[in-house]
């Protein structure tokens, strides 16, 4: 797979190691999960629920899994070791489907996480790593054995990243419940607890937070932006129920054309930041609440005659 598509959040992913890493060197012995809490927070959370040693003394966050998950996308390919990986022999186990690189800096500080979480929930959770590397098999094999990576690793193909809705960022995480439903996608680098949390309340098993659950309106899967009542930056409460309907079928039929190929509905949800999308968006909104409603002009032209 070509690096293009995924060089920008790299880069800022690059930032994110480096503060990482310093968080890292100053606290000593403290674990990767950790670092990763204290970079994003400059507070290590401390104690936690059963099995994870990273967590702190932000607030508790909710577990947030979506109420309407989508079958995992399936494929059957080969892994690395030339064993046949297919989606329909996960059933059951709760699955981490992580798309990562070896150049990817946040990618490396995550997988000793991912390593660990396989191995102490080995008969309960499956780890798959699914590498965008652009070289070889055998130097992702490599680097995978040099590491000691204890769960099978595919390389990726385009038929995959499309299923997937297209991975811009690396690392990402798709979180698969044991009936097969994608309900959590985590981009770039999380503690190891977060996936911990998800995959023992997926399991049925103790959790010290809340669990709460979401419509995906396109968080998880863009092409379910289509079923979004809400978009990010796209002002609708002036408008009438119908108007906000005429506009989220123009949003979800017309294209953004900003060089993303998405739909502007699907543009809004995967770049809240998109000058060009917002713009286009506020037009049709405007262009909607202007227009005369074809009931009201009927109506209008029968009282005239």
């Amino acid at each position: 797979m070509k690096k293009s598509a995924v060089i920008t959040a790299a880069v800022l992913a690059g930032l994110m190691v480096l503060t990482i890493a310093v968080g890292t060197v100053r606290t000593g012995r403290m674990g990767t999960a950790q670092a990763a809490a204290k970079g994003a927070s400059g507070v290590v959370r401390e104690g936690g629920g059963a099995g994870s040693g990273a967590r702190g003394q932000l607030a508790p966050q909710p577990i947030r899994l979506a109420s309407n998950p989508q079958p995992i996308p399936p494929f059957l390919v080969n892994d690395l070791n030339g064993e046949a990986i297919s989606t329909a022999a996960w059933r059951g186990k709760v699955v981490l489907l992580n798309f990562w690189a070896t150049w990817c800096g946040p990618c490396r500080l995550e997988i000793p996480e991912l390593i660990e979480l396989a191995d102490r929930y080995k008969d309960q959770l499956q780890v798959v790593g699914i590498s965008m590397d652009d070289g070889e098999p055998d130097e992702v094999r490599a680097f995978a054995k040099k590491i000691g990576v204890n769960y099978p690793i595919i390389m990726a193909s385009r038929e995959i990243v499309r299923a997937y809705g297209g991975v811009p960022a690396l690392p990402t995480t798709f979180v698969v419940s044991p009936d097969g439903g994608v309900v959590q996608k985590h981009v770039g680098l999380a503690p190891s607890y977060v996936y911990e949390d998800e995959a023992r309340a997926l399991l049925k098993m103790p959790v010290s937070e809340r669990v709460e659950t979401f419509e995906d309106h396109g968080q998880i899967f863009l092409k379910n932006a289509a079923l979004a009542t809400e978009l990010p930056g796209v002002e609708m409460k002036s408008l009438t129920a119908e108007q906000r309907k005429a506009v989220l079928r123009r949003l979800n039929s017309e294209g953004c054309d900003c060089g993303c190929k998405l739909t502007l509905a699907q543009c809004r949800v995967n770049d809240t930041a998109c000058p060009r999308s917002e713009e286009l968006a506020k037009k049709i909104v405007d262009e909607t609440a202007a227009a005369k409603p074809v009931a009201a002009e009927g109506t209008a032209g029968s009282a005239t005659n």
